[in-house]
């Protein structure tokens, strides 16, 4: 298992570099890069490995952003996306994957993908994750995706919002709440439940000063947009 670590890296490391001669390959050739591709990068993002992961992460960044992102690889994004919450390893009964930063990373990666299993995949994250950071980025790209069929995306963050503020009030991810709601507006069908949701940040005094505000100035924006 240690081998595959700087094994792949390089490995990852020469394939990126033979993408600058992609032009004057064949398509065929093409096909097999990334084939070969899809390989190093589902086994990394499968490794035990802590550092394994980062590997996948930093080359599914270039992949993701550049729109070249294999189906393989989008999967191999969510996978990351769920580890240590929906793909648990555990050792005499300790959680062994729970690194919330590959999760963080993943969901933000994830807002470059707007699709209905991207948005399913943070669904998924932002109700199981117990770690601010995480639904935080979850909820980032939910708002970026702006899929939001039946007000089932904003019924979330409402939910996720009343049970934070209840248990663990923390003021970014109000703000990413608010940030998501401003985004997804123009999509909600019923605002009511929304309006309410953002009315209680705005009167919540453990958010800090700049969260309420920016309550306040949306509440504003929608009363006017009516």
């Amino acid at each position: 298992m240690k081998l595959l670590k700087p094994i792949a890296y390089g490995a990852c490391c020469l394939l990126l570099c033979s993408g600058l001669f992609a032009q004057t390959e064949t398509s065929v050739e093409d096909d097999y890069l990334t084939s070969v591709q899809d390989v190093i990068i589902t086994e990394l993002a499968n490794s035990q490995e802590y550092d394994n992961k980062l590997v996948a992460l930093q080359y599914l960044e270039d992949a993701v952003k550049g729109g070249k992102a294999s189906a393989e690889q989008r999967h191999a994004l969510q996978s990351l996306a769920g580890e240590g919450v929906t793909t648990k390893i555990r050792t005499n009964g300790r959680l062994m994957n729970n690194y919330p930063d590959i999760r963080a990373k993943a969901c933000d990666l994830l807002a470059s993908i707007p699709s209905e299993e991207s948005k399913s995949t943070l669904l998924t994250i932002a109700n199981e994750d117990n770690e601010p950071m995480v639904v935080s980025a979850a909820i980032r790209s939910l708002g970026s995706i702006g899929i939001n069929k039946n007000d089932e995306v904003v019924n979330t963050i409402e939910f996720i919002q009343h049970k934070y503020a209840a248990l663990n009030p923390t003021s970014s991810l109000a703000y990413d709440i608010l940030d998501a709601y401003e985004k997804l507006a123009p999509t909600v069908q019923d605002k009511n439940a929304m309006i309410q949701s953002i009315s209680e940040i705005a009167t919540n005094y453990r958010f800090a000063t700049p969260v309420r505000l920016k309550a306040l100035g949306l509440l504003k924006e929608l009363q006017a947009a009516k």
